[in-house]
């Protein structure tokens, strides 16, 4: 996008001025301290790194050696900005930051520069309409509960979400199973958990964040539990940033279960927090094949023992349209303004969205047994 604005100088009396320039700045920095005891002195460590992504510059007032006398009132200089195709999400972190900012600097002779400042955000697209981010996301662990050197069972754990990538607003349909083969009932939780990651010479530093959970209900000993799509909400988070070589924002969704007397079963699966939503029709071809195996696998929804067969032609065509054509050897002509009205547009519009049969190898509409089979040689 361009980025406009406008430098407003108030001056009080005439004033004499070398030169007024505005620049716009942007770029990702991170910073930490990392003490360590060598004997008995502590040592600190400072990390720090940062990367350029903006650098421009305007001349509002060029210096051309001699000074310039503005007269008293309000002035305003205008100036504009192209910005870079592709520029890093603005993020603030415990030890990092990625910032954007507007620098304005009046030059006068025999006096100090006097500077102005003005912070822009900017919003990284992320689209989750690619292939990568719609598909869907699965695993499964198992670990056996101990207790004091002993054994108490397996406990097992499967989760599956539709796809990897959601925007903030969105509501994730956590699929799950829980087998509770132990002795002693188990909790199954779920979150969303935001990883920030700094990195400076070499060395990282990470914090990480839950931004949304839910807890499910005990599972007693011997008992299997069932998730078929618990929804989690994703609150107003910043983006994902993966294209930044001195900082990362990453999101991933931990299913959980707290074992008593044991470690707790942990499955992460990776998210992409976009800025695009997803396409109410786009990549429908390729999502609705995906989704309806993503529920078969589940046990979610099961084909019908037999495809429908296709209507009659009498049954979308009204019988006096069909009356007209017969009478006339050719069809009458459409008027060139389209009208999507009567029942033949209204079956279209009807089944425009729904997906394709299923495939089946038995013939919906059989021939009848007293067709006399067709010699394959006549």
């Amino acid at each position: 996008e361009r980025l406009c604005g406008r430098v407003l100088l108030e001056a009080a009396a005439p004033l004499r001025v070398r030169a007024l320039e505005v620049a716009a700045r942007g770029g990702a920095a991170t910073h930490w301290l990392e003490g360590r005891s060598v004997g008995i002195n502590a040592v600190s460590s400072d990390y720090a790194a940062a990367e350029t992504y903006l650098r421009r510059r305007q001349l509002l007032l060029r210096d051309t050696g001699e000074t310039t006398t503005l007269p008293a009132g309000r002035h305003e200089f205008p100036f504009s900005f192209q910005l870079p195709p592709t520029l890093v999400t603005s993020f603030e972190g415990k030890h990092g930051s990625v910032r954007y900012c507007i620098k304005a600097t009046l030059h006068r002779p025999w006096v100090p520069a006097r500077r102005a400042r003005k912070v822009f955000t900017v919003i990284e697209p992320v689209d989750i309409n690619t292939p990568a981010l719609l598909a869907p996301q699965a695993g499964a662990l198992e670990k056996v509960a101990r207790s004091w050197y002993s054994n108490r069972g397996l406990v097992s754990l499967s989760a599956k979400i539709d796809r990897k990538g959601y925007t903030p607003g969105e509501v994730i349909p956590v699929f799950a199973e829980i087998d509770n083969g132990s002795t002693r009932p188990v909790l199954p939780r779920a979150a969303v958990v935001q990883t920030q990651t700094f990195m400076a010479r070499g060395a990282r530093k990470q914090k990480r964040a839950v931004v949304a959970s839910l807890a499910g209900e005990p599972v007693g000993p011997g008992r299997r539990a069932l998730w078929q799509g618990r929804a989690l909400r994703i609150p107003p988070v910043g983006p994902s940033i993966l294209h930044c070589r001195v900082l990362h924002v990453d999101y991933s969704l931990k299913v959980c279960v707290d074992i008593p007397g044991t470690s707790k079963l942990l499955l992460e699966l990776p998210l992409v927090i976009g800025t695009i939503p997803l396409h109410p029709f786009g990549s429908r071809s390729s999502s609705v094949g995906s989704h309806a195996s993503f529920l078969l696998d589940w046990g979610l929804g099961a084909p019908p023992e037999r495809p429908e067969a296709p209507p009659e032609y009498s049954e979308v065509v009204a019988d006096g349209e069909v009356a007209a054509v017969g009478q006339s050897s050719f069809p009458p002509l459409q008027d060139t303004d389209l009208s999507f009205e009567g029942p033949f547009f209204a079956y279209i519009q009807e089944f425009r969205y729904r997906p394709p049969p299923l495939y089946s190898e038995e013939d919906p509409n059989p021939p009848s047994e007293t067709m006399r089979p067709r010699c394959m040689t006549c």
